[in-house]
């Protein structure tokens, strides 16, 4: 059975930091690329984030160049977002998927609220 379970999502201060996790099991995690996504009430979920099987290749939204980072741990089937310097404009549900070719797995989702 294909789980994809988030973590770590909640209430922050504007300039804070929040890890997420992703945790994957039921199928080769390793042959996956992995993509986070994010969701407000009433619009279309955009990517922030993806990384390639082997961890080598990574690719950012410009709305979160220079403060997000995504890893992997394929050893643990896990996918991570660090996120810094967060802004209101970042308050989303967050989403992890995994993806390879034709197939996508998705999370529940987390959600992610920065507000002073």
């Amino acid at each position: 059975q294909v789980q994809l379970v988030e973590s770590g999502g909640g209430l922050v201060q504007p300039g804070g930091s929040l890890r997420l996790s992703c945790a994957a099991s039921g199928f080769t995690f390793s042959n996956y690329v992995m993509r986070w996504y994010r969701q407000v009430p009433g619009k279309e979920r955009l990517l922030v984030a993806y990384i390639m099987n082997l961890g080598i290749s990574t690719n950012y939204a410009d709305s979160v160049k220079g403060r997000f980072t995504i890893s992997r741990d394929n050893a643990k089937n896990t996918v991570y977002l660090q996120m810094n310097s967060l802004k209101p404009e970042d308050t989303a549900v967050y989403y992890c998927s995994a993806a390879r070719g034709s197939l996508t797995y998705w999370g529940q989702g987390t959600q992610v609220t920065v507000s002073s």
